[in-house]
């Protein structure tokens, strides 16, 4: 198994995750940082003889198409994990995220993450950008500025740079049950991520069922952290092409895209991410949030049935037991590895298993943390009934040490 990451940032090499790392001085005297990691910078508040609207408290309804688009907060991430199929039997696992940061009197800050899992060759390959200003916005919008989804396009340029041309955008956009996917490796990335040709993603995704509002409502609390509003479109089918180094291959198949915004900057010491689509229709999400020291302090889940009706579940009625681990040869993070999942009130019993060990990504150097998101083999059980799936997991708050050496080990 083979694995290897690019980064790149605004005029240096960068890679990143969740937590959205730090603008501060050094994006604005440089060129480069993590961007989501920051606390609220104080608000400069300009004399004005009419006083700012205050804001309707939260939680409000979540409208759509409205609420695809951009808000006007702290913290927001638009995200889709997905699993590809190509004509020889080839399987692939991607992941693409978009995160937007607000810090106060700074300008509007971004990030990107784009990975390939090759679940046939063993191999594991990602890339990163990040961004200053509005311009990666081009959402549409009505007359009176009210989005009607988002059109996000990431490149990850220096304005400052007259002798360069801007790269190719990542170009995430959709609406209702609508997404489109175009992102590609430059020559830079793909030499940095150890890939020859590099590889390039172009998806069209439509949504196979409803959006999901988690916790009911479409609101999480997470007490004095803040909160933030939650959706998900759970199944979407997925068509398009994959270009890997000089291979074009048609693929299909199955993705996840959630879309997560409030106003708050980090949640505990980190968090388990689940996300599973089975073949009889069902699809399961479980959160496990942890504090800085490691205690379990938030746990809830949402189960749709194959109708698209859905469940939220809070943290007494499901369990999940962690089967293995892995450690990480570069950052020396020990890592989950193998989950058993039960919802007793469902009769179902999922297992999750890596489907390539190392899909770590470091991504300190634009949103200032290094976490594992990666593609999984399923096995689960209704009744004792036989059902196979797909499941993506993401795994943040684990890498604290410096870098060593790893291993693997389980049952």
């Amino acid at each position: 198994m083979t694995r290897s990451g690019g980064q790149r940032g605004r005029g240096a090499v960068g890679s990143s995750m969740i937590l959205l790392g730090a603008i501060l001085g050094s994006v604005l005297a440089a060129c480069s940082g993590p961007i989501l990691a920051n606390p609220p910078a104080p608000r400069a508040t300009p004399p004005s003889p009419t006083p700012a609207p205050t804001p309707p408290a939260d939680p409000q309804p979540i409208v759509f198409p409205r609420d695809d688009g951009p808000h006007d907060r702290l913290t927001e991430w638009w995200y889709v994990t997905g699993h590809l199929r190509g004509p020889a039997g080839e399987r692939f696992g991607f992941e693409f995220v978009v995160f937007r940061a607000e810090r106060g009197a700074l300008p509007v800050s971004w990030a990107s993450h784009l990975a390939l899992t090759d679940e046939t060759a063993g191999t594991f390959h990602f890339a990163q950008r990040s961004e200053l200003g509005p311009q990666v916005d081009r959402s549409p919008r009505d007359a009176s500025g009210t989005p009607s989804g988002f059109a996000l396009a990431v490149t990850g340029f220096d304005p400052r740079r007259t002798d360069a041309v801007p790269p190719e955008p990542w170009v995430m956009a959709g609406a209702d049950d609508r997404l489109r996917l175009q992102a590609g490796l430059t020559p830079e990335e793909a030499a940095a991520a150890e890939l020859a040709g590099g590889f390039r993603l172009d998806l069209g995704l439509a949504a196979l069922r409803p959006p999901v509002l988690h916790d009911g409502d479409g609101w999480v609390d997470f007490g004095p952290a803040g909160g933030s509003y939650y959706y998900s479109r759970t199944r979407l089918g997925v068509r398009g092409t994959l270009v890997l180094g000089e291979r074009v291959v048609p693929v299909d198949g199955l993705a996840w895209f959630d879309h997560q915004w409030g106003d708050f900057i980090a949640v505990g010491g980190g968090w388990d991410w689940f996300a599973v689509n089975l073949d009889d229709g069902t699809d399961l999400t479980i959160s496990l949030v942890r504090s800085p020291d490691g205690r379990p302090t938030l746990a809830y889940g949402t189960l749709v049935a194959p109708d698209g009706t859905a469940r939220h579940l809070p943290a007494s009625a499901l369990g999940v037991t962690v089967l293995g681990s892995w450690t990480s040869p570069r950052s020396g993070a020990r890592y989950p590895a193998g989950w058993r999942i039960e919802v007793p009130a469902e009769a179902l019993v999922v297992e999750l298993r890596p489907t390539v060990a190392d899909q770590e990504l470091d991504t300190r150097a634009t949103t200032g943390v290094v976490y594992w998101e990666g593609s999984q083999l399923v096995r689960a059980s209704r009744a004792g009934r036989p059902l196979s799936g797909l499941a993506y997991v993401e795994l943040t708050g684990y890498a604290t040490g410096e870098l060593r050496g790893g291993g693997v080990s389980g049952d």
